[in-house]
């Protein structure tokens, strides 16, 4: 199984690892469209008032800009550590044991702007980049690397994908046509029966699960096999709409 998780806008600072090697991270065919955005980052960095409009940056937040014009020298962690909020405290990866930590090594993609999906224990550096901005000398985010990155993930073949992003990383590299993958909405059950998508909880309830799952360290390779395993493990899981899975927080 792969699972794909999304980013968070909120990361932690600083590293001990290598500054960034964009072809040592996980899917290293897409090194030629990270190398190109990094680039652009970097570049727009030297503009501060420019980075700010489009990195839609506040007063308080432009000291992110410093961030990106360090991307390729700046020290880094594990993408799994790097970021922080409300999934990745659930997660709570650094307090997994190293078992469990190697489980989310293999098995986990988090799905960043500038340098697309990377593996849970790849280091990257700290930046500010989020899927709906426009960087100046390339098309938008998602015609960068839609193409690139389903491309990508279909040439790991895996026998399944848990599809636990959100909808705009989504629209950065949808899993291939051709390989069997449940995407994930979070729910809740109201008065009468009816069933409500989550926003907050969505994203602990997902951090909770990925947690349990490197847990436990199932082997899961098919959808079916993911329901079964929920069941087991007392998590409500059942079909939603277009072919979805819904986990009831």
């Amino acid at each position: 199984m792969l699972i794909l998780l999304p980013p968070s806008e909120t990361k932690r600072p600083g590293g001990r690892g290598r500054p960034l090697d964009p072809a040592s991270l996980a899917l290293p065919s897409l090194s030629p469209q990270r190398e190109a955005v990094i680039d652009a980052l970097v570049s727009l960095a030297a503009d501060e008032d420019e980075s700010a409009r489009v990195l839609k940056l506040s007063t308080g937040q432009r000291g992110e800009i410093a961030v990106n014009a360090a991307l390729r020298e700046a020290p880094t962690m594990p993408a799994v550590d790097r970021y922080t909020g409300v999934l990745f405290d659930a997660l709570d990866a650094a307090s997994l044991p190293a078992a469990a930590r190697r489980w989310l090594g293999a098995h986990v993609l988090v799905h960043s702007a500038p340098f697309g999906p990377v593996g849970a224990l790849d280091p990257i550096p700290a930046y500010r980049l989020g899927a709906a901005a426009s960087l100046p000398g390339l098309p938008s985010l998602k015609r960068w690397w839609a193409d690139a990155v389903t491309t990508a993930l279909a040439a790991e073949q895996p026998r399944f994908v848990l599809d636990l992003r959100s909808e705009a990383y989504v629209a950065l590299g949808p899993v291939p046509a051709t390989t069997p993958s449940a995407y994930v909405r979070v729910v809740a059950e109201g008065a009468g029966g009816a069933v409500r998508a989550l926003n907050h909880f969505n994203k602990h309830a997902k951090g909770a699960l990925v947690r349990r799952l490197a847990e436990e360290r199932p082997r899961v390779a098919s959808r079916d096999g993911f329901v079964r395993w929920a069941d087991a493990a007392g998590l409500r899981v059942q079909p939603g709409d277009a072919g979805e899975l819904q986990l009831f927080a």
